[in-house]
């Protein structure tokens, strides 16, 4: 496993993510292909074994549950100080104001059950609340010791400044990492909220790295149970087949060419392009031995230029 630190920190954090939206009790208004706790704990253990100390939820994966089972999994494998937890606010009641976010963390801790959050993200960007509000509440919770460090997810390139900005105006504590959609199939946010995170020092830590595992495989489609009810994920990338499937035969074609698996070729083509730690939302162990691989795939500016040529503009999937 290799290591880095979480923007300007010194939280050192696997250069993998464990995606725990797989992790809760499965429901027919979210998602049905969701791990059950012992499941949940097979997975972490692996993943621990691995090196992996890096965890992403939030506060309504399978409606809280997902919390639930990644902190009863963490207890029964290992110590709370070695692994790095991650959780999110936003879609709930009151989005980022300040009476949600105190309420959120409260909720999100218990079902962990610990009495701190390494790093607390906020889901989306707020239109209704005050830019300062928020940012001034997440500052209390780092100044109280509830959480450690602050992330960003999926939003506009000017939102994200205009945070940054009103945290750096108002001595509040700025965000160190940033969670967005990106992919070979994606690559939107490389336009301006990218160049934006790279400047400010802020760690990528990109959703959806393989696309819900359609740069795994040659087939867009499988017969698993998530293949066949992730709505969410048919949403994102049904619409553009036709052309992304093209670049999908492109990382077969350089995976048959090393030797090496789709997965590890579209992960190592991330950190080719300076990603600290994609996350991976796993329903199986194994999936992790695979992902750990890509760290031995070292490619090309050529091999970059062939994954990349056949983009073609996407609508935007994320940021609302």
């Amino acid at each position: 496993m290799e290591y880095t630190k979480l923007g300007n920190t010194d939280i050192e954090i696997s250069k993998l993510c464990v995606g725990c939206m797989s992790f809760g009790k499965p429901s027919a208004d979210l998602h049905e292909w969701t791990l059950n706790p012992q499941d949940t704990e097979n997975t972490v253990r692996h993943a621990l074994e691995l090196g992996i100390n890096f965890f992403d939820t939030a506060n309504t994966y399978a409606h809280g549950t997902s919390e639930e089972y990644l902190g009863r999994a963490i207890k029964n494998c290992t110590s709370r100080d070695k692994v790095v937890l991650a959780s999110k606010v936003y879609f709930n009641e009151g989005h980022l104001s300040k009476e949600a976010i105190n309420r959120e963390i409260d909720g999100t801790l218990k079902r962990l059950g610990t009495d701190y959050l390494d790093l607390y993200i906020i889901h989306r960007f707020d239109y209704e609340t005050p830019i300062e509000e928020t940012m001034e509440a997440l500052d209390g919770l780092v100044k109280s010791g509830k959480v450690r460090a602050l992330g960003a997810s999926a939003m506009y390139g000017y939102q994200f400044y205009n945070m940054q900005l009103t945290a750096r105006d108002n001595g509040f504590t700025p965000f160190v990492s940033m969670q967005n959609h990106y992919s070979l199939l994606y690559r939107e946010d490389e336009r301006e909220l990218i160049p934006l995170c790279k400047q400010m020092g802020v760690s990528l830590t990109p959703y959806s790295p393989l696309a819900a595992g359609r740069l795994c495989r040659k087939e867009w489609h499988t017969d698993t149970e998530r293949s066949k009810t992730d709505r969410m994920a048919a949403s994102k990338y049904d619409s553009t087949q036709e052309e992304d499937y093209r670049i999908v035969l492109r990382v077969a074609e350089l995976a048959e060419k090393y030797g090496k698996t789709m997965t590890q070729i579209a992960l190592a083509w991330q950190f080719a392009k300076g990603v600290s730690a994609p996350i991976i939302g796993a329903t199986k162990a194994k999936y992790f031995d695979d992902a750990v691989g890509a760290f031995d795939v070292k490619l090309t500016a050529e091999d970059i230029a062939y994954l990349e040529e056949l983009y073609v503009p996407h609508k935007i999937v994320g940021a609302l």
